[in-house]
């Protein structure tokens, strides 16, 4: 016999998801599918920067199991028109930094989604040099990254289009 009781799991009780070697807390997670999720950045280069992930801790992705590669692919596209609807921007700055020399600082696949806007850079691939070293900050540097109730806020924001 079913039980019909069973509640509805709310955004708090989801457990946290590992994003390589961080914890990830489930109020920065606005968007979860069977095998993706996707986060806000602590250290955004540009405003409702955020970033897509399998929740198999995956390090490169030549890796990525198909069906993981597809929810990856459909889910970042899902979150990137979201992005540049919420964010009021014109076009998408999408990057996978596949392996050290590419730039990953973490081990463990993401798709960085970036909202972009006329004249955000002065010179338009300045966008990749940011990118390139936006998360590389030591800890003593990290009063740059956002609080936890900001990037909470900003995942309730975008969860909304997704329910």
């Amino acid at each position: 016999m079913q039980d019909i009781n069973h509640e509805k799991k709310t955004w708090s009780d989801m457990a946290t998801l590992r994003f390589g070697q961080h914890i990830i807390k489930s109020s920065v997670v606005f968007l979860r599918t069977e095998l993706s999720f996707a986060l806000v950045n602590r250290k955004p280069v540009v405003p409702g920067h955020v970033l897509v992930c399998p929740i198999r801790p995956i390090e490169r992705f030549r890796d990525l199991q198909p069906d993981e590669l597809i929810d990856l692919f459909q889910t970042s596209q899902k979150v990137a028109n979201v992005v540049e609807q919420h964010f009021k921007a014109t076009s998408l700055t999408i990057v996978i930094q596949d392996g050290r020399e590419a730039g990953q600082t973490v081990k463990h696949v993401h798709v960085h989604v970036l909202p972009r806007k006329k004249g955000d850079f002065s010179r338009n691939d300045n966008v990749y040099e940011e990118l390139q070293k936006h998360d590389q900050e030591t800890l003593e540097e990290s009063s740059h990254w956002r609080t936890e109730e900001e990037m909470a806020s900003e995942a309730a924001d975008l969860r909304k289009y997704f329910n």
